[in-house]
Formats: C-alpha cells, sequence, structure tokens
C-alpha cells in the first residue's frame, strides 16, 4: 500500500463500540490512507453480539472488496458472525472484481478466521492476520497504539524499511524432521488463525487444509480440554495431513496450554514454535496468510512475506 490508498472499514461479526471504531480512523488517517467506514459497521440488532443484519453485514463486505477505488478492507472487530456470511456473498462477482482491480487484501482475525480461510479457498488470495481497527492495541487511549502492534502492521501494510522482522516466540515445543528438510525447518504457505473457527468449519466448503504449508494457531478463553477436542476434530478430520511446521500464537485465558499442544501436535514430526505474540492479547505482531513463511526453531521463529508479490501455491 502506499499513502492516499483508500482502506474501507466493515463489520462482519460483532458491533464496535463507536469511540474505539473513531480513534481507529483516525489512527489510519495518519498514516495518509482515505478511511470510508461501510454503511452498517455501526448497526445493531436484537442479537446483540451481530453488527446488524446478516445481509447488512455481507452486503458492506462485498461492496468494499468490489469497489475499486478501494486497496484493502479492515474489519473492526471479532467476536461472533462472520461465518454467517460466507453463504451471503457472491464468490463469483468479488473474484470478478479482484482480477480487474488487481490486489488487495482483508486485514482481521480472531472470528475473522472463517473470512481468511473462505477467501483463500474461494479468491486464492493472500489476507493480512493482524489486529482489528476498533480494538484496543490501535485505538485503546488518546496515547496511541501499542507500539510494537503499530510497527508490525505499518510494516506489513506499506513494507518494511530494511528488512522482513521475524515474530519470535519463546518456546520450542517440537524440533521436527520433516522429510526432505533439515530438522528444525519449515517453509511453506501459511494458514490457520483461531482454533475455534477453525475446528466449527470442518465439514462445511471451507474445510481448513494445513497440507505442504504451516498452519498458525492461536485461541482465547478456552479451557485445555476444549483444545484438545478442537485440534482431535481437526487431525481426524485430516486438516493437518502434509503439513510441514505448526506456528503457534497467543493463548489468552487458556490456562496452560502446552501439554496439550505438544501432545497432539508433536507427533506430526513437524518443526514447533510457540509463544509467539500474535492473536489476542498484546502485542499483536501481524502475519500474511496465504503466502510463504518459513519456521526456525533455533530462533524459535516465524518469518513471513511482508507482501502479497510472494504468494506461493
Amino acid at each position: 500500500m502506499r499513502p492516499g490508498d483508500t482502506v474501507a472499514i466493515v463489520s462482519p461479526s460483532g458491533p464496535p463500540n463507536p469511540e474505539l471504531l473513531r480513534r481507529g480512523v483516525e489512527r489510519l488517517e495518519g498514516l495518509g490512507l482515505k478511511v470510508v467506514v461501510g454503511a452498517h459497521a455501526l448497526d445493531r440488532q436484537d442479537l446483540d453480539y451481530l453488527a446488524g443484519a446478516d445481509a447488512a453485514r455481507a452486503a458492506d463486505l462485498q461492496d468494499a472488496w468490489c469497489d475499486p477505488a478501494v486497496s484493502a478492507v479492515f474489519c473492526c472487530r471479532g467476536g461472533y458472525g462472520a461465518g454467517r456470511l460466507l453463504e451471503l456473498l457472491d464468490w463469483d462477482a468479488m473474484r470478478a472484481a479482484g482480477r480487474a482491480a488487481g490486489p488487495k487484501t482483508l486485514l482481521g482475525s480472531s472470528d475473522i478466521t472463517a473470512l481468511h480461510n473462505a477467501f483463500a479457498i474461494e479468491l486464492d488470495v493472500p489476507t493480512l492476520h493482524g489486529p482489528m481497527i476498533a480494538c484496543d492495541v490501535i485505538a485503546g487511549d488518546d496515547a496511541g497504539p501499542e507500539p510494537l502492534t503499530w510497527e508490525s502492521l505499518r510494516e506489513a501494510l506499506f513494507g518494511p524499511d530494511e528488512g522482513v522482522t521475524p515474530v519470535a516466540g519463546d518456546r520450542v515445543l517440537a524440533p521436527g524432521s520433516a522429510e526432505g528438510r533439515a530438522e528444525g525447518r519449515a517453509e511453506g504457505v501459511v494458514r490457520g488463525g483461531n482454533l475455534s473457527l477453525l475446528a466449527s468449519m470442518c465439514g462445511t466448503r471451507w474445510q481448513p487444509s494445513f497440507a505442504d504449508g504451516i498452519a498458525f494457531l492461536e485461541d482465547v478463553g478456552e479451557e485445555p480440554y476444549r483444545i484438545d477436542r478442537m485440534l482431535t476434530q481437526l487431525l481426524q478430520a485430516g486438516a493437518f495431513d502434509g503439513v510441514r511446521g505448526i506456528a503457534l500464537g497467543s493463548w489468552v485465558g487458556c490456562g496452560d496450554p502446552y501439554p496439550v499442544l505438544e501432545d497432539r501436535l508433536r507427533p506430526l514430526g513437524v518443526p514447533i514454535v510457540a509463544g509467539l505474540p500474535v492473536g489476542h492479547g498484546t502485542p499483536q505482531m501481524s502475519v500474511w496468510f496465504g503466502a510463504l513463511g518459513v519456521i526456525d526453531t533455533e530462533s524459535c521463529s516465524l518469518t513471513g512475506s511482508w507482501g502479497m508479490g510472494e504468494q506461493a501455491r
């Protein structure tokens, strides 16, 4: 992206706090971006966990994606509701608009995992897993955004000043030994997101697959036995078949998830790095999905492509 580009703000999931949304818009404008807010971004309905009616939320998202003047679509917040939109979107129209307008991206995390996964399958485009505009780390107070989060997002959007900054974790759960690759290192297309959302998509046309890629997983507020259940569901559905490596993000409010993560994932025999500050909590580093990434257990890090030009098939 470049200063002067237009970004659209939409609410595919829960309703945002209007004051946080206002501050988030100001942050983006401070980067020199033009910001348009979806017509229904601040809607609410009787189901107060949704930002308005499904049809209205889907229309805002589709209109923004199909607008040739829009370079990126940023989500206000997570919560719940993005999965309800998948059958309402006109994927043919969105594919055609993407081809005509050129590269653009979707930014969000948490519940937006449903869109990340569907966009990869339906549109075959990279998307950006990162902080949402009406969240505390971006728009929390007048002191400004959380510095590490903001710099990571800026680098992901505009490109690095000197080189791609790896996202470092704090532990290695498995050194791995993927066939034909050096122990402790794995390369592939990064896919994934919030574990709860990925498990919920099993059995649908948007069922996740990490074949020949790197799986990224994170979650919030889940007990270890529930993490076990969701990992087991993905394993039994074949989502991890052919995975090359696994990067684990934040597990805020999940007790100690590492024994169950190691128990369920180490038998896959691939490198696993954990404790990456990606997902919930502070800071929230940005990672491209649908683009090449490299796991290195020696440095306990995930290094990803910073731009869409390095998309891999």
